[in-house]
């Protein structure tokens, strides 16, 4: 008989989740690099945009650092799998 393993852990889900919603605030400020302004009125960098792509490479590197832990979780996920025989 074969052993059930527990099913992936939440902690995968919220890595993967967060990595695709940086991913897509990333995607979506470099496309509306405005946002800031039009969200709030204010005008942090007076109209460089600096402002906007620190926001994309934090983003970018955030969804980076998610989706690499998320995948650490799913291979011990596989690995366990693996280990118990199934």
């Amino acid at each position: 008989m074969k052993r059930q393993l527990a099913p992936m852990r939440a902690r995968f889900w919220a890595e993967a989740g967060l990595s695709a919603i940086a991913a897509l605030l990333a995607v979506v400020t470099t496309v509306v690099p405005d946002w800031i302004e039009l969200l709030t009125g204010a005008d942090p960098d007076h109209g460089s945009g600096s402002t906007e792509w620190s926001i994309v490479v934090l983003l970018a590197l955030a969804s980076a650092a998610l989706a690499a832990m998320a995948g650490l979780e799913w291979r011990r996920h596989r690995l366990a799998r693996r280990l118990a025989g199934g």
